[in-house]
């Protein structure tokens, strides 16, 4: 038998045996039990849950990040804004999207270092010492960034909602849940988004009337009055030191 015949040989019987001997081990071996899911009463009269429900909750937790990073922090104002600037200069994609992303992400950072740190104190640390359960420490974790979005949201948004959710009214804003307050912040911080991405636009649509006026005038109608913009457009944000005005801007927009 050729040596490469040996080897195929060799293989289909393993292949073939390993699942019967897992099989064997599985009924030989004894069951271990697992730890059980369920919750029991502590002394102070609050519950207490095992370690698998925990894990369980923590997974679920960071499966959800990615949509609290979004509607729930300063992000969403952040990266429209400086899609519509990247628009009103006309460059195309430069910076290119994984440039703005991430400066949007260290800008929404940077605006929610306070409720982060507030968050740390108040929930995660007294938590990872033991002094407070996971549900005592979820209350106190979701209070700061509820402020927060309590302050950047427009009542007039919050009251279309509790509306739309047959509500009757809360007798304050803490009263507010989250189902309500995440929608409402959301759409508010749109309406604010495309406010300053007006204001941004306006200087540029300018320079291209300009631009478009004085080329009709020299009868020059075949050149695109855009390629002919773009580099007093650059020009003029670079002279006025437009990313550190934008981003600052931005940052202040959050602290009334």
């Amino acid at each position: 038998m050729r040596p490469i015949a040996k080897v195929t040989l060799i293989a289909t019987l393993l292949t073939l045996a390993l699942p019967m001997a897992a099989t064997a081990a599985v009924v030989a071996a004894p069951a271990v039990p697992g730890i059980p899911a369920f919750a029991v009463q502590n002394s102070g009269g609050g519950q207490t849950y095992t370690l698998t429900i925990e894990l369980l909750a923590l997974m679920t937790a960071v499966t959800l990040l990615p949509a609290a990073l979004l509607m729930m922090t300063a992000f969403t104002r952040i990266v429209i804004v400086l899609s519509i600037l990247r628009q009103a200069i006309g460059a195309g994609q430069t910076p290119p999207n994984q440039v703005l992303i991430g400066l949007a992400i260290f800008l929404t950072m940077f605006v929610m270092a306070p409720v982060i740190e507030q968050i740390r104190v108040n929930a995660v640390a007294p938590y990872m010492a033991g002094s407070i359960d996971t549900t005592t420490a979820l209350d106190k974790g979701v209070a700061p960034l509820k402020t927060f979005m309590l302050e950047q949201t427009r009542e007039s948004d919050i009251a279309s909602f509790v509306r739309i959710a047959g509500g009757k009214g809360y007798a304050t804003a803490q009263e507010v849940p989250l189902t309500v307050l995440v929608p409402a912040f959301v759409t508010s911080e749109l309406k604010t988004a495309f406010q300053i991405g007006f204001l941004l636009f306006i200087p540029f649509v300018i320079i291209d009337l300009v631009v478009a006026s004085v080329l009709m005038s020299m009868g020059m109608m075949m050149l695109s009055p855009v390629l002919i913009s773009l580099p007093f457009k650059i020009m003029l944000f670079v002279l006025v030191d437009g990313w550190t005005l934008v981003m600052g801007s931005l940052a202040s927009s959050f602290y009334r």
